[in-house]
């Protein structure tokens, strides 16, 4: 954390000195008599295996000091879970900043939190090395009350309501659809002027002219506008059907190119013609420009004048050719294909927007992972999502829930061993599958009554040195870097046993790559008697681990009801 602080510049003179000055002297006495404090505590120095501590760390140092804390794994052998953000409280002249890191073990044990390094200014500083007891989970069998397994309930499984998720999809499929084919794909009536543009230019020329009779223009007095809708009905005409410049030419131009054309037996207008249009041009200039203003009767006059030239214009003009026709035909097909195609691109734009706004409107809800895994496929999510099984496996039975049946596999057991020991196998996967569970069941063929001679506190087997072949085992299969650590575990009906955990490489077959995997061991040991349960997951799958975390929940043993009535 950086703190910068500057003085502002001040002109007011302070004891007849320049406050710049004064305030130099300042900056160097508090920087001379300045000190730092670095203290730091816990919360507590007893806790249990993987519960957590405060270490706070505080810091009393001058305004100006930069001050670096720790980072990182700078606490063990405890491992830092959490660094929370630095607090900072002003304390007259200085600044009080303080840390909590939040630290965890998982190892019993007594540990030594080691001296702090925390960098004031250019100075370093170390706090005092604290002592910390882990502690094992104990629980005393001999208080804690053991009840019998209650019955399997048959559950009659539902039909759940993705039906109401399938009609709420074709509602909003139908929905969109009919609001792209009601906006785009539709042939909407056409308007007035959409059908009027339609027309060839001589109808919609002739049509204009009618409408310009049957307006108000003359009556209300409005001579300009009159002229102006005049003007443009022969220029729009011209332009279309004679020189494609009538509507931005001025009058001069208009009928220079007029006459040059006629010169040049380019079309076939007469004098007349063109000095009839000349003279109306001219006075529509005059009205519009000059605030001329004719009778109503020369308006009309020059109105049916116009009328008389469109016709002449038509008649003087050259037939369409076939050829001229077929290219107009195909300029309409050509613009038909265009506005198809326009029509496609945007449905597809809007088809993708709402497929996109729905992905992401369900991703902030429920994760983007989680949709991508639900639309895509995940072999994690569809286990963990499936119908669970609940069964019992071996003798002495081990009660386990897991997403799919154990099938019974092939004992390992060799066949001198066979008279000594039996064992039964019940497996879902291998250890290079996403997923897998193994559930064993050793037992030593020792006579009923040479098992009631021994001593029943002492098991039979030794569940660490259990876990360390277990480990073996592992690496002859091929697995590589196996991290263990180990623990007590319970079962809800307090059966106790050794957890052993952690994590594994598998050289994946036909491969350059390794498999990052995890694995968690139970062992439980009952006289004559080993059960192990072996499962098997990929690392970094939040699926897997949520999976895993729930069959290792729901493991429950029960003894040899021949061994209780006994």
């Amino acid at each position: 954390m950086i703190n910068d602080f500057r003085f502002k510049k001040s002109k007011t003179p302070v004891f007849g000195l320049p406050s710049l000055v004064v305030f130099s002297m300042l900056f160097f006495l508090c920087s001379f008599f300045s000190f730092a404090q670095v203290t730091s505590k816990i919360d507590t120095t007893k806790i249990r295996i993987g519960e957590q501590i405060s270490y706070k760390i505080k810091v009393e140092a001058d305004s100006s000091a930069l001050v670096v804390f720790p980072e990182g794994q700078t606490f063990m052998p405890l491992e830092a879970v959490e660094a929370l953000k630095i607090d900072t409280t002003k304390k007259d002249a200085k600044f009080l900043l303080s840390r909590i890191y939040k630290l965890t073990q998982f190892d019993s044990g007594s540990y030594t939190i080691p001296r702090q390094k925390v960098i004031i200014g250019e100075k370093s500083f170390f706090t005092d090395s604290l002592r910390v007891n882990v502690n094992t989970i104990e629980v005393d069998t001999t208080k804690q009350k053991l009840y019998d397994i209650k019955p399997i309930f048959k559950v009659d499984k539902t039909g759940g309501n993705w039906w109401k998720w399938l009609l709420g999809i074709i509602l909003a499929i139908a929905l969109v659809a009919f609001l792209l084919y009601w906006f785009i794909w539709r042939k909407k009536p056409l308007t007035e002027e959409e059908e009027i543009a339609l027309l060839p230019p001589y109808d919609r020329a002739k049509l204009a002219l009618q409408k310009l009779d049957e307006s108000q223009y003359l009556m209300r007095s409005e001579v300009k506008d009159y002229y102006s809708e005049l003007t443009f009905i022969i220029r729009k005409y011209l332009d279309e059907k004679v020189y494609d410049r009538a509507l931005e030419s001025t009058t001069g131009e208009l009928i220079s190119r007029l006459q040059l054309l006629k010169d040049g037996n380019q079309i076939p207008l007469s004098k007349d013609t063109i000095k009839n249009l000349e003279s109306i041009l001219n006075r529509a200039d005059l009205v519009k420009f000059a605030k001329s203003a004719p009778d109503t009767a020369l308006a009309e006059m020059d109105k049916a004048t116009i009328d008389k030239e469109i016709d002449h214009v038509k008649v003087s003009l050259p037939e369409s050719t076939e050829e001229e026709k077929l290219l107009d035909i195909k300029y309409k097909e050509e613009q038909e294909r265009k506005k198809k195609r326009r029509k496609i691109i945007l449905t597809a734009a809007i088809s993708i927007f709402l497929v996109i706004a729905t992905f992401v409107g369900f991703g902030m809800k429920y994760g983007f992972n989680y949709v991508k895994d639900t639309i895509i496929g995940h072999e994690s999510k569809e286990l963990l999502e499936g119908d669970w099984v609940e069964s019992a496996y071996g003798f002495p039975p081990v009660y386990i829930e897991t997403p799919r049946v154990l099938k019974r596999a092939d004992s390992p057991v060799p066949k001198e061993a066979k008279e000594q020991m039996t064992m039964t196998s019940f497996v879902y996967g291998t250890l290079l599958d996403v997923f897998s569970i193994a559930v064993n069941t050793t037992t030593l063929n020792v006579p009923k009554q040479e098992a009631k001679t021994k001593d029943t506190e002492n098991p039979t087997f030794d569940l660490l040195k259990t876990s360390e072949v277990s480990i073996k085992g592992f690496e002859s299969k091929g697995a590589t870097d196996i991290t263990v650590k180990r623990e007590q575990f319970n079962t809800p009906n307090a059966a106790e046993g050794l957890k052993t955990f952690g994590t594994l490489n598998i050289k994946v077959p036909n491969a350059d790559y390794e498999m990052n995997a995890e694995y968690a061991l139970l062992f439980f040991s009952n006289e004559n008697v080993l059960q192990q349960i072996i499962i098997t997951w990929p690392q970094d799958d939040d699926y897997a681990d949520e999976m895993v975390q729930r069959i290792i929940d729901s493991v429950e043993l029960k003894q040899d009801e021949e061994e209780t009535k006994d």
